[in-house]
């Protein structure tokens, strides 16, 4: 069981990181930052929604956990609650 919850939050995390830099990229060019600002603005950026994310999983785990939800419904719920909670 902790296998397969080590290996959803695995696959969302690396599912999300490119979308997570297109993000912080399109709001750097939004606020027309370049050099050492853009690239400070970035790494904040994705550093702040990686850790959203791994919030996001730890609570839909526990929710799925009070449900009781084991197997693909349990990764089912799981994927859809990170996805409405993280607004992907």
């Amino acid at each position: 069981m902790k296998k397969s919850t080590v290996l959803l939050y695995v696959a969302l995390m690396t599912l999300s990181v490119p979308s997570f830099a297109a993000t912080c990229e399109a709001q750097a060019a939004e606020k027309k930052l370049a050099g050492a600002a853009k690239n400070s603005f970035v790494q904040k950026c994705e550093k702040d929604a990686a850790a959203a994310l791994a919030t996001a999983t730890a609570t839909c785990e526990a929710q799925a956990t009070d449900k009781k939800l084991a197997g693909a419904a349990k990764n089912n719920f799981t994927k859809k609650c990170i996805k409405d909670a993280t607004g992907g």
